[in-house]
This record gives C-alpha cells, sequence and structure tokens, in this order.
C-alpha cells in the first residue's frame, strides 16, 4: 500500500495535474490517502511529482492514521466498537492490516478517504525540491516518518 501526501498548494498548478490531482482526490496540502499498488496510480503519481510526495507505509503507521485522523461521516471519530459492529474485523488494527495488505477500502469501512493531517513537526525540508535532492517531493520510498510527524 502507498500513502501519497500533497505537499504544495493550488497556486500555478497545470490543468492535467490539478485533475489528476483530484482524482487522486488530494486537492488540499497536507491531506492524505492510501492508494494500490497499480500501474495507473503510479503513472498518476509520476505526473503529479511536483505536488506530492508518496511511499511504502507500514502496518503501524496505517493503525495510527485510522485511529487519530479517521472520519466517518458527519465528522464524527473512528472508534473500536464501530468497526466492530459495522465491519468483518474486530479492531482497528486487524482493519489496518488488511487495508495495508490491500485487501480492504478505508471507504468499505465507512471511513473518509482523505486523512487531514497536521503540517510536520519541524517542517518540510523544501517543497520545491525532490526527496533525492534534499526536498520534499516525489516518491520517498518510506513515508512513514514524515506520516507520523504529521498525525
Amino acid at each position: 500500500m502507498i500513502a501519497a501526501v500533497r505537499v504544495r498548494g493550488r497556486t500555478g498548478v497545470k490543468k492535467g495535474i490539478q485533475d489528476t490531482m483530484s482524482m487522486l482526490k488530494l486537492t488540499r496540502i497536507n491531506h492524505l490517502v492510501f492508494i494500490h499498488e497499480d500501474p495507473t496510480y503510479k503513472g498518476m503519481l509520476v505526473k503529479a511529482k511536483d505536488y506530492i510526495t508518496w511511499g511504502e507505509i507500514d502496518v503501524e503507521t496505517v493503525s495510527q492514521i485510522i485511529t487519530k485522523r479517521g472520519k466517518l461521516s458527519g465528522n464524527v471519530k473512528v472508534t473500536e466498537e464501530y468497526i466492530k459492529e459495522n465491519t468483518d474485523y474486530s479492531s482497528i488494527e486487524e482493519l489496518a492490516k488488511a487495508v495495508s495488505a490491500g485487501e480492504a477500502n478505508v471507504e468499505d469501512a465507512g471511513i473518509k478517504p482523505v486523512f487531514r493531517l497536521h503540517p510536520p513537526r519541524k517542517g518540510y525540508e523544501a517543497t520545491k525540491t525532490s526527496f533525492k535532492e534534499g526536498g520534499s517531493l516525489g516518491n520517498r520510498e518510506d513515508i512513514n516518518e514524515l506520516v507520523s510527524k504529521m498525525i
């Protein structure tokens, strides 16, 4: 499972890239979505690489995101009781394992697909350069450190 986070805002974004980011549901800064590893989605990520960052995410981080930032319709927080009653999973950790394995979506559990995060503690490195050049944009194999700063 891949997590994608929008790093830069709307100003000066070309129409095609803006459409791609809206298809990915990344419409605002510091929003996170989970994406399946699929060639179509990989192409969309590469197209929007100058505005977002993405990488592999582990089960513990997925569980933290669902617990602390997951919202149901009506902006109600996700609870263990809700997961037990309304899904086939007995806990948030079990749902997080299924989501990170690609067996389930958060939408199937009734959770909103976009997670609104804080800006990272101590800030982004640089919002105009790629991760390989010391910035924050593009593919960063492991996104867990950045996301844990943002939860």
